[in-house]
């Protein structure tokens, strides 16, 4: 299923010929949809679970290879978490024989290496490539082929499909807006004056004050994101990198966890409005330059009705931001009843992640 054709916005093309005021203010007509086209998309829905018929039956066991990043947690309940009935998580690697599925995670698999990869398996097991970066900054796709049965990672035609985040339907009142008394944030570990979204932002402060945390900047209250981030109107949700799907935590926790509007690069805007609302973010494609961004924030700032319409979308949905690990491990045993016994092999891992 691709991406919803989306008809350009006239400010692409008047752009050129209006002045600051009118281009922001056709903005604001144009780009805010209303709050009935803030719908979950189904195709997010089916991925996160399956039929109920499905997911009940036979206990599997889900064994963790290695602990991501070496380091040792304690896994779930996934029927206590995730509603998800007799799914057994092990990081046993003694369990191996009895396991219907093995998880390796990509950023451990390429430190130790293909050849620390179990010398047997049964011939039902599944073995699952995990990975959640970005093709950018996974090493050592290549010499992967023909090793594993299922994928899972953030893409959406992975055989385990697990977003950084997504929507839920609403339960219970709705919380009101948090006081917002600063303008625009970004909190940033890993500066790269190469990346995009460095490069834009350079040329965005130049229009605009930004208070920037992490790395290069200021200190997080309370050592806390959202704490931090909740009292600003804006949020730059910059990836690392730009790829299909990889939207991450920058978006789902960091500003919508926030109550910020997000300011997203990444993918382009239709890529995102596969997983939310159209009206529930900025996207820098948006504007021509970053000047003519810079001015629209400036403007919703001092337009409160505007600035507001940005949250109708919370009148129907709860965001749900994914537990790392546990949460993976349990919607495998999801996928293991639902798949029955048809038989996969990733035959070109570098090619389809990289796509």
């Amino acid at each position: 299923m691709g991406a919803r054709v989306r008809r350009r916005p006239p400010w692409r093309w008047l752009a050129a010929g209006l002045g600051c005021c009118t281009l922001l203010a056709l903005y604001a007509s144009c780009a805010l949809s209303s709050a009935s086209r803030a719908s979950l998309p189904s195709l997010l829905r089916g991925h996160l679970r399956p039929q109920e018929e499905e997911a009940e039956g036979f206990p599997v066991t889900v064994l963790l290879w290695w602990e991501p990043f070496g380091r040792s947690r304690r896994l779930g309940d996934c029927q206590r978490r995730f509603q998800i009935p007799a799914c057994r998580l092990t990081t046993d690697q003694s369990q191996l024989p009895s396991a219907q599925a093995v998880l390796f995670h990509h950023r451990d698999l390429a430190l130790h290496g293909p050849r620390q990869l179990p010398p047997d398996r049964p011939p039902s097991q599944r073995w699952v490539w995990m990975n959640f970066e970005s093709p950018s900054h996974s090493q050592g796709l290549q010499g992967l082929r023909g090793i594993f049965n299922w994928t899972m990672s953030y893409k959406l035609d992975s055989d385990v499909f697990v977003p950084y985040g997504y929507l839920l339907p609403a339960l219970g009142p709705r919380p009101a807006l948090p006081r917002k008394t600063k303008l625009v944030a970004w909190v940033i570990s890993n500066w790269e004056e190469d990346q995009a979204r460095v490069r834009y932002y350079h040329q965005l402060k130049k229009h605009l004050p930004i208070d920037v945390y992490g790395a290069q900047g200021l200190q997080l209250e309370g050592d806390s994101v959202v704490q931090t981030v909740s009292q600003y109107k804006f949020y730059l949700a910059f990836e690392n990198s730009q790829h299909p799907d990889y939207i991450t935590e920058k978006l789902w926790r960091n500003a919508f966890k926030s109550w910020a509007v997000p300011v997203a690069l990444g993918p382009p805007r239709s890529n995102y409005e596969l997983f939310i609302p159209s009206d529930s973010f900025i996207h820098v494609e948006d504007f021509a330059q970053p000047w003519q961004l810079a001015l629209y924030l400036k403007f919703l700032d001092k337009n409160k009705a505007r600035y507001r319409k940005y949250f109708a979308w919370r009148k129907h949905y709860d965001v749900q931001v994914t537990s790392f690990w546990d949460e993976h491990c349990c919607r495998v045993c999801d996928v293991v009843r639902a798949s029955g016994k048809q038989p996969k092999t990733v035959q070109n891992l570098a090619l389809w992640f990289e796509s």
